[in-house]
């Protein structure tokens, strides 16, 4: 491999946006060591406005076209890198913001928990760009560090240190199946690009190699039967670290998984699938079912969010650019509803000090903006229409019925009844069931901008999803060779508006 530490301008171009990120990230630590007074909403304040000026950054690459690579095809900036890095920045603009209330429960290195955050979502940005198995391995350790730290962050609280522990030990097992399996794949091609793997030939060890590639990706996007870690994770972690799991480390994994299927693994295509299937089937049934006995929001969440992986997971099993299209905007209308969810739960346990289910009794009553917001983000999870999980689970059925996985359709859709009755049990708890306290929940500045945000996604991409549909499906045409462009993602026409 051709490799040169020589860069030209137009090469620091397409780093920008993660050198304008480090830069910030120092700035950061520096005030935080500088200045050891000052208030932590500030801090969080700063790090927003550094990652409203990355995702403004990535905004301008996207309009005016910039694209290229680095590093021997090492580094690859194209749209759908853009995509994702934008998906991530987003979200971990609102996780900060949601974290300005939780922050006080946090009593050593609270300024260093801005820090993690802003690392971890770098490391993920470069997640976003991984083209070789190398660079894969060496983003998504240095994205996980941050994880490490900061799912333990509560440290006289015993759940936190257990989900530590938990979180660190499969994470460091699932970073060994990585290795062994990227030399093996290496061993039988001397190849670790992924484009330069095209030609390979099916062996033994090559098919281990990726199957061991795939379980430590599984890890990370939670996927049945790598999700045993979700669970007890969840509901250890603050609360905010939640909600960062729950979203954009899947997103970032979901990058690397879409670049090695469809481009290192195309003429692989017939056994990948049955892989894909099997995991999708498992990941929806297991976690819908198992999140009807749940007692505690978190936990309900978790396994909601390992049957969401389930669906995704059936857009990368259909294995078209229709259903790559889908994964992108599922992806984005699960961002919206799910973090919504979790900026309720920090404010319910804000004010009431606790996460459990039956403490939502009467929360249309004390809080009625809160229930609200809860109906719209559950239902959307749900994929009621006319709210945005609604078109996206059309967009990844669709996707799979044109490639004749009726099976994957029919368990998505009984699973869809499933979650319908755990999400209403929530429902009916908070306009049925009468409040153990009827005083009402105050909600902070920071809780609802995030809250508006999210409500504003859910609503406008499920009535408009037009504009929407059409960012995802120009992220993905490096892989129009798959399918027929111009029958990805059609807007069904009892959603469009008249005259769209």
């Amino acid at each position: 491999m051709n490799f040169s530490l020589t860069m030209s301008p137009s090469d620091l171009l397409l780093l920008l946006p993660e050198i304008l990120l480090t830069v910030w990230l120092c700035g950061i630590l520096i005030v935080d060591f500088s200045f050891p007074r000052l208030p932590n909403e500030q801090l969080a304040y700063l790090s927003v406005a550094g990652l409203a000026a990355t995702l403004g950054c990535l905004i301008w690459f996207d309009v005016t076209g910039v694209a290229g690579t680095l590093f021997a095809n090492m580094f690859v900036l194209d749209r759908m890198a853009l995509f994702f890095k934008m998906f991530i920045v987003g979200s971990t603009i609102l996780v900060i913001l949601a974290s300005v209330d939780y922050i006080h429960r946090f009593r050593f290195f609270r300024g260093e928990y801005y820090f993690l955050i802003v690392m971890s979502a770098l490391g993920m940005m470069f997640m976003a760009s991984a083209n070789d198995l190398l660079s894969v391995f060496v983003t998504l350790e240095f994205s996980t560090f941050g994880f490490y730290v900061l799912v333990a962050y509560l440290r006289e609280d015993m759940a936190s240190n257990e989900a530590g522990i938990k979180f660190f030990i499969l994470g460091v097992f699932a970073a060994g199946l990585l290795a062994y399996g990227i030399s093996l794949v290496y061993g039988e091609t001397g190849k670790l690009v992924f484009s330069d793997m095209k030609s390979a030939q099916a062996t033994p060890g090559l098919a281990i190699g990726f199957l061991l590639i795939f379980g430590a990706l599984g890890f990370k996007i939670g996927a049945v039967p790598f999700h045993s870690w979700i669970p007890d994770t969840y509901h250890g972690s603050p609360t905010p670290v939640t909600a960062y799991l729950s979203i954009a480390p899947k997103g970032a994994a979901f990058a690397i998984l879409l670049r090695m299927f469809f481009v290192a693994l195309a003429t692989f295509k017939p056994i990948w699938v049955l892989l894909l299937v099997a995991a999708s089937v498992m990941s929806m049934t297991y976690g819908n079912i198992v999140a009807i006995a749940q007692k505690n929001m978190k936990r309900l969440l978790a396994y909601s969010g390992i049957a969401q992986i389930g669906n995704v997971l059936i857009g990368l099993a259909a294995g078209t650019k229709m259903g790559n299209d889908a994964i992108l905007f599922y992806l984005l209308t699960y961002l919206f509803a799910n973090l919504g969810a979790f900026a309720i739960i920090i404010a319910v346990s804000e004010a009431i000090g606790s996460e459990e289910i039956d403490d939502y009794s009467g929360l249309g009553r004390r809080s009625p903006f809160l229930a609200f917001s809860m109906l719209i983000f559950l239902l959307s999870l749900a994929g009621v229409p006319p709210l945005a999980g609604f078109i996206g689970k059309i967009y990844i059925f669709v996707a799979a019925m044109k490639e004749g996985l009726y099976v994957l359709i029919t368990v998505g859709l009984i699973n869809i009844v499933i979650s319908m009755y755990y999400y209403l049990i929530v429902v009916k708890k908070m306009y049925i069931s009468e409040p153990h306290d009827p005083s009402p929940i105050t909600v902070s500045g920071p809780i609802k901008a995030v809250l508006y945000v999210c409500l504003a996604g859910t609503l406008v991409i499920g009535i408009y999803p037009q504009p929407f549909a059409d960012w995802v499906v120009s992220a993905t045409m490096m892989f129009s060779g798959l399918a027929d462009p111009a029958v990805s993602l059609p807007v069904p026409p009892a959603v469009t508006p008249v005259g769209g």
